[in-house]
C-alpha cells in the first residue's frame, strides 16, 4: 500500500481556522484569492497549465514548500523549552517531487536552539522554466523563541529581502519587504503577536523532541512577522514511510493551515516524525487541488556533527 493509499481520501477540505480563544492580538489573515480550474477541453489542460506555470502554479509549488516547513513549526506547540533541545550541528537534505517530477532540494541547517539556516533550490525541468534560489535565516533566544527572520527571495525575476523582528516582552512584531531589483519598500509594517512565537524551522526542534502520541490535537500560534495565526494540528496514526534512506516506522501530523487559516489556497499538509530515537522529520505531503497536484519532499541524507 503506497503513503498516499494511508492518507485521509479526498473530501470536502476542512478548514484550518479552528480558533476557539486566540491569543491577545492573534487575529486569523483575510483569506487570498482563489484561483478557479480553466473551463476547457481536457487535451488542452495539461498545455494550458505549462503555459501559465510562472505566473502561478510554480508560486504555489514554492510556497507550498514554505508551507510544508513551517507546518512543522506549527506542531510544535507551546513554547520552545529546554525540552526543544537541538543538535549542536545538523544538515538535513530534501528531495521535492512535483507531478512525479524531481523540482528542487531543500537544504535545512540548525546550529543548536539559537539558529537555522535554509537554503531551497528548484531543480530539473522546473528550474528551466522558473528559477529559484531562496534563502532563509532565523536566529531565536535561550527558549528558542523567535528573534530575527531573514529571507532572500529570488524566484525568477522577482528579487525580495525580506526582515522580520519578534518582541516577545512588548509583544510586537515588525515586517520590512525590500524590492531589491527597484530599490524601493514592498511593504512595511509592525503588528501585534502574542509573546514568544515560533518560525517554521524552530518550531522542527519542538515537535521532535515532544514527539506527541496519535490522538492529539492542540492550537499553536505562528508568524513570519507579517502574518500570526493560530493553527490546528493533529497527531493522526502510525506508519512506515520507505525513502531513499530505508523504512521507518512514523507517526504522521497534520497541520491545518491551508483553507484561510495561514494561507488561502485549500489544500492539507501532512508531516511524518519517525519512531526512533532520532525522531527525524522523515517526509512532508501538501495535498493541493488537481490543477497544482501533491507536492512530497523526503529526506535524503543527514549531516551531524
Amino acid at each position: 500500500m503506497t503513503p498516499d493509499a494511508r492518507l485521509p481520501q479526498p473530501g470536502p477540505l476542512r478548514t484550518a481556522a479552528r480558533i476557539a480563544h486566540p491569543p491577545a492580538g492573534c487575529k486569523p489573515p483575510p483569506r487570498g484569492p482563489r484561483v478557479q480550474a480553466l473551463a476547457m477541453p481536457r487535451r488542452g489542460l495539461f498545455a494550458a497549465h505549462f503555459r501559465v506555470l510562472p505566473d502561478w502554479s510554480w508560486m504555489t509549488f514554492r510556497r507550498a514548500l514554505a508551507a510544508a516547513l513551517i507546518g512543522t513549526g506549527c506542531m510544535a506547540g507551546g513554547t520552545l523549552r529546554a525540552q526543544a533541545q537541538a543538535p549542536s550541528s545538523e544538515i538535513l537534505h530534501y528531495s521535492a517531487e512535483w507531478r512525479f517530477v524531481h523540482a528542487g532540494e531543500i537544504e535545512l541547517q540548525t546550529a543548536g536552539l539559537r539558529q537555522t539556516h535554509m537554503k531551497l533550490v528548484s531543480a530539473g525541468l522546473v528550474s528551466r522554466l522558473f528559477r529559484v534560489q531562496d534563502d532563509y535565516t532565523v536566529a531565536r533566544d535561550e527558549l528558542g523563541c523567535s528573534q530575527t527572520l531573514d529571507f532572500q527571495v529570488r524566484e525568477g525575476r522577482r528579487s525580495r529581502d525580506i526582515h522580520s523582528t519578534f518582541d516577545k516582552d512588548q509583544r510586537k512584531a515588525t515586517y520590512l519587504e525590500r524590492d531589491v531589483a527597484h530599490g524601493t519598500i514592498v511593504t512595511q509594517k509592525e503588528s501585534d503577536i502574542p509573546g514568544c512565537v515560533m518560525d517554521a524551522t524552530g518550531g522542527l526542534n519542538a515537535l521532535r523532541a515532544r514527539h506527541p502520541a496519535p490522538g492529539t490535537t492542540w492550537d499553536v500560534p505562528i508568524s513570519d512577522g507579517k502574518k500570526t495565526a493560530n493553527i490546528h494540528v493533529e497527531a493522526q496514526d502510525k506508519e512506515t514511510i520507505r525513502t531513499p534512506l530505508g523504512q521507518f516506522p512514523s507517526t504522521r501530523y497534520e497541520a491545518f493551515m491551508f483553507s484561510g487559516a495561514f494561507y488561502g489556497r485549500k489544500g492539507r499538509l501532512f508531516v511524518w516524525i519517525t519512531d526512533d530515537e532520532r525522531r527525524l522529520p522523515i517526509q512532508l505531503k501538501i495535498q493541493l487541488p488537481f490543477y497544482v497536484g501533491t507536492i512530497t519532499l523526503q529526506l535524503e541524507k543527514v549531516d551531524r556533527e
